[in-house]
């Protein structure tokens, strides 16, 4: 697995929030305060392959730890330098 980022869990509660946008801006999805964040992080990663923002995770290596550590990186890489 790719290096873990030392802001890690920071960045995957931002990741979340602008995932989160993003599905409601794309107008496929209206989250709910109750939601989990785990239901959010994997509708977020799903979207992000469907749009392909992401490179798909191996079927094997489709867990729940992987698919945050995808989008933590979607997000790490759309920051500027």
């Amino acid at each position: 697995m790719a290096k873990k980022l030392k802001n890690e869990a920071q960045l995957l509660k931002e990741a979340i929030r602008i995932g989160t946008l993003y599905a409601e801006k794309r107008g496929v999805a209206k989250f709910e305060a109750d939601d989990s964040q785990d239901d959010k992080i994997e509708y977020i990663y799903r979207l992000l392959v469907h749009d392909k923002q992401l490179q798909p995770l191996a079927k094997d290596d489709l867990t729940l730890v992987k698919m945050k550590h995808k989008i933590v990186m979607w997000l790490y890489k759309q920051l500027p330098e």
